[in-house]
């Protein structure tokens, strides 16, 4: 079997000796390496600078290329991903040979986000090259999704406008069982390794595909397309191209999802682990600490997080307390219990349950303007999750749009067991996924002009995920949650991501099992049981990625209490937003470095 580079490849690139780079990454071995020569002058060196991001973005996408299609760039649309250990060296090498280059720029005079888009780059491929190690494409699959579902989704994100939008489709459906195989050949390195998700996550997942692979092919997501054919284009070319996708699913997809089932049923689920934390791994200790420094973009410890998680349980629980009490319950226990058995509070059906999203954004949107002075022009819709994926799935999440309009943002609202879902929580997830959260932040960094591509698109978790979280915060700090239960939901989503940091860390860190983390939730919340048992099951398949939300929301609210104290009467909440939002996603040192000069500008004003 091949295997992937050992960290000590990281060694040629000196990303330590790198101005910018995150310190407390581990040091490599160095070994010999060509520096490139040096661009001296400024305007050499912002060519150079501009040449480097351009070829990053191109490579990225052409490595990448359902991504590129997602994004509305067709330059790779008939291709897919390519899953193979050769492919993933070959990417390392060329991440190598960009910091190389990076490293090689002095940024001294450079323009400010011109130092802003070098230094993300540099550690956005430090971590790439850093987290190689731990080996995550042995790592594939996971009831939260994979390449089985990779396809089905895509399909929703594309544009199907001319035949060659509709070749190109068939030109991926021909791959994939080559890209299944792929995936394949790395699960069993993986298996190999000790490097294999828990047995129980991986028997969920096994329900998923095995639901892809038991479908017939003109009932297939595969075959989307063919439902909305342009009103253009003539009969004898829908038949030829229906003929031929449905052929391809036929014969090559479906045989390929059901290889998938057998080497499930067969090898992997059996080979899967036991114990639910990433800690089971052989390197797990240390593989936690690395996500949980990417993941949130700080130094924090595992322990320091489970405590603040403990402290910000205590503190919304007291909230909530006062709450339950202006409604006439004495305490707590008495409160939950009359949440839980009100039928009031639950969705009637899946249609229902979309309606109350939809109508508790229309206030929120009407008084964006009071709190931006940014506001992008990109659609908004609320839909459902697909059918494949509802029993699994979060409970809310945002899909980006395209820039040119082509496809709206969109809110997917699982309506999996409708009738359990509680309806006190919809403003809340309303603004955290849709306005002003995801949707919002998404979509003005897509449409930032005098920057390099990679950072329209670029993703910090705890930036995007703490934005998210500070706007449902936001919504109460403009009187909305009017209802007195909205505003208990507001508190209920609040305390559900403090739990998170209590449970992440409890099973990936503290060695917790999964009834652990579902008692922990029943102790101190009400959400409902649906959402408990996928959000347990999430945090054990995505190690360190829920621990990134409270984090963020705690250092925006951080910045925002510095700008009103030292700005005083200066302060404006408008301003303030469009500095945090401006210049897209980033780590979370960066932007306290970014709001800390503009409270300085706006002092010196």
């Amino acid at each position: 079997m091949p295997s992937v580079k050992r960290a000590g490849v990281l060694a040629l690139f000196f990303f330590l000796s790198i101005p910018g780079v995150r310190a407390g990454a581990q040091k490599p071995k160095l070994e010999a390496a060509a520096t490139p020569a040096a661009p001296v002058t400024l305007e050499e060196r912002r060519k150079a600078l501009d040449a480097v991001f351009k070829d990053y973005w191109y490579q990225y996408l052409r490595y990448n290329p359902e991504f590129a299609s997602s994004i509305g760039d067709m330059r790779f649309n008939d291709q897919l991903h390519d899953y193979s250990v050769k492919a993933f060296n070959e990417w390392q090498a060329r991440e190598e040979d960009y910091l190389l280059q990076l490293g090689a720029i002095d940024p001294a005079g450079l323009g400010d986000q011109e130092q802003l888009s070098r230094e993300m780059l540099i550690r956005e491929l430090a971590d790439d090259l850093e987290g190689s190690r731990f080996k995550e494409w042995e790592m594939p699959i996971t009831q939260m999704g994979g390449i089985y579902s990779d396809m089905p989704q895509l399909v929703a994100e594309l544009s199907f406008k001319t035949e060659k939008d509709y070749e190109d489709w068939i030109a991926r459906l021909r791959a994939m069982p080559d890209a299944f195989n792929q995936v394949m050949t790395n699960m069993e390195i993986g298996v190999e390794d000790g490097r294999v998700p828990p047995k129980y996550l991986l028997a969920k997942a096994l329900e998923n595909i095995k639901m892809l692979a038991g479908q017939k092919a003109e009932d297939s997501p595969l075959a989307l397309p063919l439902k909305n054919f342009p009103a253009s284009m003539d009969a004898p070319t829908r038949e030829r191209l229906k003929a031929e996708m449905l052929g391809v699913i036929t014969r090559k997809d479906l045989p390929a999802y059901q290889q998938l089932v057998n080497y499930m049923e067969r090898s992997y689920v059996p080979a899967g682990r036991a114990e639910p934390g990433i800690s089971a791994l052989p390197d797990g200790k240390e593989y936690y600490a690395f996500l949980l420094r990417r993941t949130t973009t700080t130094d924090l410890s595992a322990e320091k997080i489970h405590q603040i998680g403990l402290d910000e349980v205590k503190r919304d629980e007291a909230e909530m307390l006062a709450i339950a009490v202006k409604l006439g319950y004495k305490d707590m226990a008495s409160f939950r219990a009359a949440v839980k058995a009100d039928p009031k509070l639950k969705a009637s059906s899946r249609e229902a349950l979309l309606e109350a999203y939809r109508k508790a954004l229309a206030p929120m949107q009407a008084r964006l303007p009071e709190l931006f002075g940014h506001l992008p022009k990109e659609a908004f819709e609320v839909v459902a999750v697909p059918d494949y994926l509802e029993k699994t799935s979060a409970m809310a999440y945002y899909q980006p749009g395209t820039l040119d309009g082509s496809r709206p943002g969109r809110l997917f609202i699982d309506t999996y067991n409708a009738t359990d879902r509680n309806l006190y929580s919809v403003e809340d997830i309303a603004y955290h996924e849709g306005l002003p959260g995801h949707h919002l932040q998404i979509s003005i960094a897509q449409e930032l002009v005098g920057v390099p591509a990679f950072r329209r698109y670029g993703n910090y978790t705890a930036y995007a995920e703490g934005w998210g979280l500070y706007s449902e915060r936001l919504g109460k700090d403009i009187g909305l949650y009017t209802d007195p239960y909205s505003d208990y939901g507001r508190l209920e989503g609040d305390i559900w991501r403090s739990i998170r940091l209590v449970v992440d860390t409890g099973v990936h860190s503290e060695h917790w099992t999964r009834e652990q983390m579902v008692d922990f939730f029943h102790e101190h919340s009400t959400i409902d049981e649906t959402s408990i048992q996928a959000e347990v099951d999430r945090y054990v398949a995505w190690p360190s990625q829920a621990c990134a939300y409270k984090i963020g929301q705690l250092k925006i609210l951080e910045l925002r209490d510095k700008a009103k104290k030292e700005l005083g009467g200066k302060f404006d909440i408008r301003a303030f937003h469009d500095e945090v939002l401006d210049s897209g996603a980033m780590p979370l040192d960066l932007l306290e470095q970014r709001v800390d000069a503009w409270i300085a500008a706006v002092k010196g004003k």
